[in-house]
């Protein structure tokens, strides 16, 4: 597995965590913890890591979920999905099988939706099968409204447990799995802040 740099690390009893802030080395604030602590909640076991990761996005809140909330469409702001076929209605417990594109290791991922809420923005998956070594893997992505220069802006945060793989430590997986989702993250900012442009937004700080 390739590795990634950053982050804050701790340990509360047995459970080793992780904080990757791409905006804030030194780790988030306290409104950010309590939006950890109350909506990114991960089971851990022994053998499995868990991180959470954060992206300020300077477009409001209703712009990237329309992106985020689009379970049948990854590929809108994921660059590393080509394809996503549906199994169900969208509904929860519904799967989707994505095509990966090359330079992963892995082709295909096949994730069902775990957790939907329009109205408190959150976005609950998890990995059921497919050729990677992302076992037992699931995610959270929660969105939250906030000022940025004076105009509405979204802060999304994203947490993830997964197994360590066989020949991996901890360290080695959550790196690789941090690599992925700034990537994704990043491309949802570029994405909605060009939208947001072209919707041009009022400056909400008068």
């Amino acid at each position: 597995m390739v590795g990634m740099n950053g982050g804050a690390r701790g340990r509360t009893g047995d459970r080793a965590w992780r904080l990757a802030d791409e905006m804030n080395s030194n780790g988030c604030c306290g409104v950010e913890s309590e939006y950890v602590r109350r909506l990114h909640r991960h089971e851990l076991r022994e053998n499995q890591c868990s991180s959470t990761l954060f992206k300020h996005i300077k477009a409001p809140v209703h712009l990237v979920w329309s992106l985020v909330r689009r379970f049948d469409q990854p590929q809108k702001y994921k660059p590393f999905v080509s394809r996503c076929v549906m199994q169900g209605d969208l509904g929860i417990g519904s799967v989707r099988e994505v095509n990966v594109k090359s330079g992963l290791p892995a082709t295909t991922s096949t994730e069902r939706l775990e957790f939907l809420d329009d109205n408190e923005h959150i976005l609950s998956i998890k990995i059921v099968g497919g050729d990677h070594r992302l076992k037992n893997y699931s995610s959270i992505v929660t969105l939250h409204p906030e000022s940025i220069d004076g105009r509405p802006g979204t802060l999304v945060i994203e947490s993830f447990v997964v197994d360590v793989p066989d020949g991996n430590t901890r360290d080695e997986t959550c790196f690789f799995v941090e690599a992925l989702i700034r990537c994704n993250l990043k491309s949802l900012a570029d994405i909605s802040e060009r939208l947001a442009v072209q919707d041009q937004t009022e400056p909400i700080d008068r």
